[in-house]
Protein backbone atom coordinates (compact mmCIF):
# COMPACT_ATOMS: atom_id res chain seq x y z
CA UNK A 1 0.00 0.00 0.00
CA UNK A 2 1.59 3.69 -0.75
CA UNK A 3 2.05 5.77 1.74
CA UNK A 4 2.27 9.54 1.32
CA UNK A 5 3.56 11.83 3.94
CA UNK A 6 3.08 15.72 4.34
CA UNK A 7 2.81 18.05 6.90
CA UNK A 8 -0.46 19.04 9.17
CA UNK A 9 -2.45 22.22 8.37
CA UNK A 10 -5.23 23.65 11.02
CA UNK A 11 -7.54 22.40 8.18
CA UNK A 12 -7.02 19.08 9.57
CA UNK A 13 -6.96 19.22 12.95
CA UNK A 14 -10.72 17.72 13.07
CA UNK A 15 -10.02 14.75 11.27
CA UNK A 16 -6.68 14.03 13.10
CA UNK A 17 -8.10 14.81 16.73
CA UNK A 18 -11.00 11.77 15.50
CA UNK A 19 -8.38 9.79 14.52
CA UNK A 20 -6.57 10.38 17.92
CA UNK A 21 -9.46 9.82 19.88
CA UNK A 22 -10.30 6.76 17.80
CA UNK A 23 -7.12 5.09 18.13
CA UNK A 24 -6.57 5.64 21.48
CA UNK A 25 -9.54 3.90 22.41
CA UNK A 26 -9.22 0.97 20.61
CA UNK A 27 -5.57 -0.08 20.50
CA UNK A 28 -5.07 0.76 24.11
CA UNK A 29 -7.41 -1.80 25.08
CA UNK A 30 -5.74 -4.46 26.88
CA UNK A 31 -2.72 -2.02 28.44
CA UNK A 32 -5.36 0.77 30.16
CA UNK A 33 -8.48 0.51 31.79
CA UNK A 34 -11.93 2.03 30.25
CA UNK A 35 -11.09 4.85 32.89
CA UNK A 36 -7.51 5.65 31.95
CA UNK A 37 -7.94 5.48 28.09
CA UNK A 38 -11.34 7.90 28.88
CA UNK A 39 -8.54 10.10 31.36
CA UNK A 40 -5.53 10.20 28.60
CA UNK A 41 -8.24 11.03 26.00
CA UNK A 42 -9.24 13.78 27.69
CA UNK A 43 -6.37 15.17 29.13
CA UNK A 44 -3.52 14.34 27.46
CA UNK A 45 -4.26 12.72 24.19
CA UNK A 46 -4.36 15.25 21.50
CA UNK A 47 -3.38 17.76 19.08
CA UNK A 48 -0.15 20.14 20.34
CA UNK A 49 -0.79 23.24 17.42
CA UNK A 50 2.40 24.51 18.51
CA UNK A 51 3.71 21.23 16.31
CA UNK A 52 1.18 22.59 13.02
CA UNK A 53 2.39 25.83 13.38
CA UNK A 54 6.18 24.60 13.27
CA UNK A 55 5.62 22.30 10.76
CA UNK A 56 7.05 19.46 12.19
CA UNK A 57 3.68 17.61 12.85
CA UNK A 58 2.48 15.12 9.88
CA UNK A 59 -0.19 13.01 8.36
CA UNK A 60 0.33 9.78 6.73
CA UNK A 61 -1.97 8.90 4.38
CA UNK A 62 -2.44 5.17 2.53
CA UNK A 63 -4.26 4.57 -1.02
CA UNK A 64 -5.73 8.54 -0.08
CA UNK A 65 -6.96 7.52 3.18
CA UNK A 66 -6.52 9.08 6.57
CA UNK A 67 -3.84 6.01 8.15
CA UNK A 68 -1.45 8.00 11.00
CA UNK A 69 -0.58 11.26 12.36
CA UNK A 70 2.57 12.42 14.53
CA UNK A 71 5.87 14.41 14.83
CA UNK A 72 8.66 15.77 16.25
CA UNK A 73 9.96 18.77 18.05
CA UNK A 74 12.45 21.20 18.90
CA UNK A 75 10.56 22.64 21.39
CA UNK A 76 11.30 21.49 25.39
CA UNK A 77 6.91 19.76 25.82
CA UNK A 78 7.41 15.78 26.00
CA UNK A 79 4.13 15.27 25.58
CA UNK A 80 0.23 16.12 25.81
CA UNK A 81 -1.81 17.95 23.65
CA UNK A 82 -3.15 21.81 23.89
CA UNK A 83 -5.31 21.26 26.72
CA UNK A 84 -2.32 20.11 28.72
CA UNK A 85 1.50 20.07 27.44
CA UNK A 86 4.02 18.21 29.56
CA UNK A 87 7.52 19.27 29.41
CA UNK A 88 10.59 17.41 30.55
CA UNK A 89 11.76 18.95 33.79
CA UNK A 90 13.26 16.25 35.74
CA UNK A 91 11.23 14.66 38.80
CA UNK A 92 8.35 16.71 37.79
CA UNK A 93 7.06 15.25 34.41
CA UNK A 94 3.42 16.00 35.23
CA UNK A 95 3.91 19.99 35.77
CA UNK A 96 2.66 21.57 32.85
CA UNK A 97 5.07 23.28 30.14
CA UNK A 98 4.74 26.75 28.70
CA UNK A 99 2.66 27.32 25.46
CA UNK A 100 5.11 26.25 22.78
CA UNK A 101 7.83 25.51 25.01
CA UNK A 102 11.15 26.36 24.79
CA UNK A 103 13.51 25.95 22.13
CA UNK A 104 15.98 22.48 22.29
CA UNK A 105 19.70 23.19 21.65
CA UNK A 106 20.04 20.54 18.37
CA UNK A 107 23.68 18.56 19.28
CA UNK A 108 23.00 19.02 23.50
CA UNK A 109 19.21 18.25 24.15
CA UNK A 110 17.46 15.47 22.14
CA UNK A 111 14.62 16.33 19.89
CA UNK A 112 11.13 15.14 20.73
CA UNK A 113 8.90 12.44 18.86
CA UNK A 114 5.21 13.71 19.37
CA UNK A 115 1.82 12.23 19.32
CA UNK A 116 2.07 9.39 17.38
CA UNK A 117 -1.24 7.75 16.38
CA UNK A 118 -2.11 5.05 13.97
CA UNK A 119 -5.88 4.54 12.48
CA UNK A 120 -6.33 1.07 13.91
CA UNK A 121 -7.09 -0.57 11.05
CA UNK A 122 -3.97 0.42 9.79
CA UNK A 123 -2.37 -0.90 12.76
CA UNK A 124 0.77 -3.38 12.47
CA UNK A 125 1.08 -2.18 8.61
CA UNK A 126 4.23 -0.14 8.53
CA UNK A 127 2.50 3.46 8.74
CA UNK A 128 4.22 4.39 12.39
CA UNK A 129 7.79 3.24 11.14
CA UNK A 130 7.38 5.30 8.40
CA UNK A 131 6.28 8.50 9.85
CA UNK A 132 8.62 7.75 12.60
CA UNK A 133 11.63 7.48 9.91
CA UNK A 134 10.46 10.79 8.46
CA UNK A 135 10.35 12.31 12.10
CA UNK A 136 13.85 11.36 12.77
CA UNK A 137 15.37 12.19 9.40
CA UNK A 138 13.73 15.42 10.17
CA UNK A 139 15.04 16.28 13.61
CA UNK A 140 18.68 14.95 12.14
CA UNK A 141 18.67 17.36 9.68
CA UNK A 142 18.04 20.19 12.12
CA UNK A 143 21.32 19.06 14.16
CA UNK A 144 19.90 16.72 17.06
CA UNK A 145 21.87 13.78 17.49
CA UNK A 146 19.22 11.94 19.60
CA UNK A 147 15.70 11.64 20.26
CA UNK A 148 13.02 10.84 23.08
CA UNK A 149 10.21 10.39 23.99
CA UNK A 150 7.35 9.04 26.36
CA UNK A 151 5.56 6.52 25.58
CA UNK A 152 2.42 4.64 25.90
CA UNK A 153 2.13 1.22 27.14
CA UNK A 154 1.18 -0.04 23.72
CA UNK A 155 3.57 2.22 22.13
CA UNK A 156 6.46 0.86 24.04
CA UNK A 157 6.83 -2.96 22.19
CA UNK A 158 6.89 -0.30 18.46
CA UNK A 159 9.93 2.24 20.13
CA UNK A 160 11.86 -0.62 21.49
CA UNK A 161 12.12 -2.50 17.88
CA UNK A 162 12.68 0.63 16.27
CA UNK A 163 16.23 1.51 18.88
CA UNK A 164 14.48 3.16 21.53
CA UNK A 165 15.61 2.23 24.71
CA UNK A 166 13.41 2.49 28.01
CA UNK A 167 14.74 5.10 30.65
CA UNK A 168 12.11 5.05 33.33
CA UNK A 169 8.89 4.36 34.28
CA UNK A 170 6.64 7.56 34.65
CA UNK A 171 3.54 7.80 36.41
CA UNK A 172 0.98 10.43 35.86
CA UNK A 173 -1.96 11.70 37.53
CA UNK A 174 -3.95 13.67 35.90
CA UNK A 175 -6.65 16.61 37.05
CA UNK A 176 -9.16 13.81 37.67
CA UNK A 177 -6.96 11.95 39.82
CA UNK A 178 -6.41 8.95 37.78
CA UNK A 179 -3.21 7.88 37.50
CA UNK A 180 -1.26 7.40 33.89
CA UNK A 181 1.57 5.39 33.35
CA UNK A 182 3.98 5.63 30.37
CA UNK A 183 7.55 5.35 29.63
CA UNK A 184 9.91 7.49 28.79
CA UNK A 185 12.40 6.26 26.08
CA UNK A 186 15.69 7.81 24.23
CA UNK A 187 17.52 6.77 21.15
CA UNK A 188 20.73 8.39 20.35
CA UNK A 189 21.27 8.38 16.05
CA UNK A 190 24.81 7.77 15.70
CA UNK A 191 24.74 4.69 17.79
CA UNK A 192 21.89 3.26 16.42
CA UNK A 193 22.50 4.38 12.62
CA UNK A 194 19.49 6.03 10.87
Amino acid sequence: MPLTLRPATPDDIPALSALIERSARELSVGYYSPAEIEAAVRYVFGIDTALVRDGTYFVVHADGALAGCGGWSFRRTLYGGDQRPVDTADDAVSRPASPGGDQLQPGVDPAKIRAFFVAPEQARRGVGRFLLDACLDAARAAGFTRAELMATLPGVPFYAALGFAPVREVSDRVPDGTVLRFVLMQRDFARLGR
